[in-house]
């Protein structure tokens, strides 16, 4: 398959919100993967605004960023922070050279093994309601055209994610996004019965869940509640890796 091609199998996914089978939760987290698999960063999440309009983090390509968003939003200072307050992408930052910008976020994703860090605004018609952020794990910069392809990416799951293009009111929005929101404590509850279960990583656990899902055409939220009520067990479920 040409990039051409898989470029234009994403954009159709992220914008197919016409069928039943849509899910807001499953939308979040392939927008993650598509972004590792078409931008060359190593991971990636997704942050949203919640009905306080404070960001909460929705999605995430792995464990490794999910904690490092999750510090980043207590410590109230990093990439997503800077790129949701001023509807402006944050691309290029080197871990290396920013401890004047973000003193106490630098330490924890050098730890992480992040190198570089990018963040790009999720937007409506001006009103920005989230933010996406990309790591490396190297100083490879992002070119224009990866900007661009990515900011792509993340209007596109914007649109779709709000569904009604024309008329929003600003309750419906706060609302969508706040189911959004509590879709990712499903799912993580889900991913944590699971690695106990079955003694594995918490990312194992997800895989397995997501493998799951994809593989039985059924919504990611839906077996994460199954595997919570028990009645979905994939403690023995063989370990495979996901595609797009």
């Amino acid at each position: 398959m040409t990039r051409e091609t898989r470029l234009a199998e994403v954009f159709i996914t992220l914008a197919d919100t016409l069928t039943a089978e849509f899910d807001a939760t499953d939308l979040l987290h392939y927008l993650a993967d598509a972004c590792v698999e078409l931008l060359n960063v190593d991971a990636a999440g997704i942050m949203l605004s919640d009905l306080r309009g404070g960001l909460k983090l929705a999605a995430s390509s792995s464990e490794r960023i999910r904690d490092l968003e999750l510090f980043e939003l207590q410590i109230d200072e990093g990439p997503c922070l800077d790129c949701f307050r001023s509807g402006q992408p944050v691309t290029n930052a080197s871990i290396r050279e920013a401890e004047d910008r973000w003193p106490r976020f630098v330490g924890v994703a050098a730890e992480a093994g992040v190198q570089s860090t990018h963040a790009l605004p999720l937007r409506l018609r001006g009103d920005v309601i989230g933010a996406m952020n990309l790591v490396s794990d190297d100083t490879t910069l992002m070119t224009d055209a990866d900007v661009a392809l990515g900011q792509a990416l993340a209007d596109m799951a914007t649109i779709s994610l709000l569904q009604d293009r024309s008329s929003i009111a600003k309750t419906d929005l706060a609302e969508q996004l706040q189911t959004a929101l509590n879709n990712r404590v499903l799912i993580e509850q889900a991913k944590g019965m699971l690695a106990g279960q079955a003694n594995i990583t918490p990312d194992a656990a997800f895989e397995r869940i997501r493998n799951h899902s994809r593989s039985n055409n059924n919504k990611l939220l839906s077996d994460a509640q199954n595997v919570i009520n028990g009645t979905l067990d994939l403690s023995t479920e063989p370990a495979r890796t996901h595609e797009l």
